[in-house]
């Protein structure tokens, strides 16, 4: 039987310095595991997407496995072995978010450097070509024939080309709903163009309040309209990501504008909570049809990913808090 869902994302191998608890170090990680974290708080059947070299350690991919993901679309390539999948994330005393400067953090904090993490350096996002499709990004041939016909799926961010791909894959499939979540480097006014033709394949839009002001940076500086102007090519339902603010929800159909406070929980790694929050919304929307109660159900995955570090945190919380949590944000929740 294939999955309920499918999530296509990348996979990486994070060091992380959390604000609070204990560093990770050469954990599994990457947005298609969050994701997969945040939707399986509701729903495990998923199939994951996703590349990685011959060098990645096989007990995380049997970890997956046992976890009870499909891990059918994970495609293990040798050109990939030359590929840098480190990933590392300090977060400083005001919780702001560093990728560079690796050894001074961790004599910061008075820790060892790790071997492991030698001759890292962070991506040059400035170098990029958003137009240029990058090795670690699944691609659409990477997708096995029985995802295809998926209902659901999520595509976690990647560059705009394999993203593209993949959005085309999906829409011509019978109702399917297809939930894009775009990265920061081609959020920019010279790319709307090219993105307007990507929005029609999509029944979800989910970027970041930075992303989309981004997008429309000199235009507009009000969120309800810089979605109602994306809602016009095509997403049904238009999810502004706003950190420790909660999200926006625009309901093109229903015409409903939704703000959703984040949950107030106890902050330790917020790493991926984001994705997790568009993995849980693509769960409360197969269960319900309805933007603000799937809004809901992400707004919990992402409260619950922030409270421990990794992906799967979220998964061993005490039985019945997700559905508690669910039924206190209810009452919060303001429509515009």
């Amino acid at each position: 039987m294939p999955p309920t869902f499918v999530i296509a994302g990348k996979l990486n191998r994070e060091y992380i310095l959390p604000p609070s608890g204990q560093p990770l170090l050469d954990s599994p990680g990457g947005s298609l595991l969050y994701a997969a974290g945040g939707l399986a708080v509701w729903d495990k059947s998923i199939g994951l997407v996703g590349r990685v070299g011959e060098d990645y350690p096989h007990q995380w991919l049997r970890a997956l496995d046992e976890r009870g993901f499909d891990i059918s679309g994970v495609r293990t390539l040798r050109e990939l072995q030359n590929v840098d999948l480190r990933a590392f994330i300090a977060f400083t005393d005001t919780n702001e978010r560093s990728q560079s400067n690796a050894v001074s953090h961790f004599a910061r904090r008075q820790l060892t450097f790790p071997k492991s993490l030698l001759g890292y350096q962070p991506p040059d996002e400035t170098r990029k070509d958003p137009r240029e499709p990058e090795p670690a990004s699944p691609s659409a041939l990477d997708v096995p024939k029985d995802f295809r016909d998926v209902r659901y799926v999520h595509i976690c961010p990647f560059d705009f080309v394999s993203q593209s791909q993949m959005v085309n894959l999906f829409r011509g499939g019978p109702n399917q709903t297809v939930s894009l979540d775009p990265a920061p480097g081609y959020m920019a006014p010279a790319f709307w163009r090219d993105l307007r033709l990507v929005l029609q394949g999509i029944t979800i839009f989910q970027p970041s309040e930075d992303e989309l002001r981004a997008l429309f940076w000199g235009e507009t500086n009000d969120l309800w309209e810089m979605a109602r102007r994306v809602s016009e090519y095509g997403p049904q339902i238009v999810v502004i990501k706003r950190g420790s603010h909660g999200q926006m929800v625009y309901d093109v159909p229903g015409n409903h504008r939704y703000e959703i406070p984040a949950y107030a929980s106890r902050m330790v790694d917020p790493t991926g909570a984001g994705d997790a929050f568009c993995g849980g919304f693509l769960a409360g929307f197969q269960k319900t049809n309805d933007p603000l109660i799937s809004a809901l159900h992400g707004s919990v995955s992402a409260s619950l990913k922030i409270e421990g570090s990794g992906p799967f945190y979220e998964l061993d919380v005490m039985p019945g808090l997700a559905e508690a949590r669910l039924y206190a944000l209810k009452e919060m929740v303001r429509e515009i």
